[in-house]
């Protein structure tokens, strides 16, 4: 942004009152959505807090100062409470959450462009003649963001300090003062030269809540799990690292007022089929609008997905990965499996018409096979050069007599070769 639009942007928090949301609501409806964890923002690298933080910035930059923009004393904690809101959002939100029994993952970015003791981590706005050094540049910035940072001096050991104290003391506000937090999702990193004290921060953090996980961005080796962004993998992860996909339902994290941006509940269900099927899970990502809402074909393709985790969730929660490449069959055929192997799950994606050809699954002699939500069970036969072949009922081609839509799940108990 130019710097009249960055010290507007700094301000807007003074007019920021989302009077619509409600945290209750947000749970129903991840709940009715079948979700069993939430990630919320506690604060992202513009450095605005989404909770009660007693934290203090000292120092910011005023983009509209006379000659130049400069680096100005200030003291505020740049949060939630000093909107006109003044409401801590992941308070209400961890509450209803933990009522609800759904699991809390609070974000939090490692970098802050409003604190000014944090340069020059990150794309920070302030740039210093050590940046370099201090900081590890995987992001170069574009030509035009270049001539909008500000060249100022190295922070001083003393403002090195107050950040580092900050950022412990904010971590330990998240995870002392709202209950059980189940997941860190940390963003981006603070350069090689604090990492000694970023480490002992992290056993800090272990210390206030053994059980947190913490995402490795930043990290490294101390973190617990990774999120691939906006794809998902195209084969088995080579890890043994938990991991789930973070995907955009719209355009980007954030609000979009376009219904059509929104990519609809089979783009949802394939994606997860997909990535619990390579060992992974799925977090489709909304973002609210100012008042607090979330747009209504977010929220309607949110319960048509939960609609069909109803029908199918057998196959996707507490379940495994099949061993090695056995995770597929093409483009349209996903599995999982239970923990203790005895039960396959065979996910369609699409119709596979009047039969179900398997090459991979073998049935247990004498067992049923069952459609999820179809309570017939189906006809079926070991082929010895085919495969299993399961049959599909002819009331069943009738599209308005299926039990859901998008995806089909088939429950096939296994000879533990399977």
């Amino acid at each position: 942004m130019p710097f009249a639009e960055r010290q507007k942007y700094q301000g807007l928090y003074q007019t920021w009152n989302p009077r619509g949301f409600d945290a209750g609501e947000w749970m129903n409806l991840f709940a009715e959505s079948g979700m069993k964890m939430f990630a919320i923002t506690a604060k992202h690298h513009d450095g605005f807090s989404m909770f009660d933080t007693k934290t203090r910035v000292h120092q910011r930059v005023n983009w509209t100062a006379p000659g130049r923009p400069q680096i100005e004393a200030c003291d505020l904690a740049y949060s939630m409470m000093e909107t006109p809101f003044r409401r801590d959002v992941i308070k209400e939100l961890c509450e209803a959450a933990h009522k609800r029994e759904i699991k809390v993952d609070l974000y939090f970015s490692h970098p802050d462009w409003y604190d000014a003791d944090f340069r020059p981590y990150v794309r920070h706005p302030l740039q210093t003649p050590s940046a370099a050094k201090l900081d590890i540049v995987h992001f170069p910035p574009s030509e035009k963001a270049r001539k909008l940072q500000i060249p100022v001096p190295d922070p001083t050991p003393e403002e090195t300090g107050r950040m580092l104290a900050r950022h412990r003391a904010q971590l330990a506000e998240l995870l002392t003062r709202y209950g059980r937090i189940d997941m860190l999702c940390l963003d981006m990193w603070l350069g090689p030269t604090v990492w000694p004290q970023l480490r002992e921060t992290l056993l800090h953090v272990r210390k206030l809540q053994p059980d947190v996980m913490l995402r490795a961005r930043g990290i490294g080796n101390y973190g617990d799990y990774y999120t691939p962004e906006n794809f998902v993998p195209g084969s088995k992860e080579k890890t043994d690292l938990p991991w789930f996909v973070i995907y955009p339902l719209a355009t980007g994290f954030s609000y979009d007022e376009e219904a059509k941006n929104y990519k609809g509940a089979e783009w949802i269900i394939r994606n997860l089929v997909d990535s619990v099927a390579k060992g992974g899970n799925f977090m489709v990502a909304i973002g609210p609008d100012g008042d607090g809402r979330f747009h209504p074909a977010a929220v309607a393709q949110l319960k048509e997905v939960g609609a069909w985790l109803k029908v199918n969730g057998e196959g996707i929660y507490a379940t495994r990965a099949r061993e090695g490449s056995l995770y597929a069959e093409g483009e349209t055929i996903r599995y999982t499996r239970t923990k203790d192997q005895r039960i396959v799950y065979v996910f369609s994606l699409g119709w596979p018409g009047s039969k179900l050809t398997l090459k991979t699954v073998r049935a247990r002699a004498g067992s049923e096979v069952r459609m999820l939500g179809f309570t017939i069970p189906l006809a079926w036969r070991n082929d010895g050069g085919k495969g299993l072949v399961i049959e599909l009922p002819p009331e069943l081609q009738d599209e308005s007599k299926r039990p859901c839509r998008f995806a089909y799940c088939f429950r096939v108990e296994v000879d533990n070769q399977g």
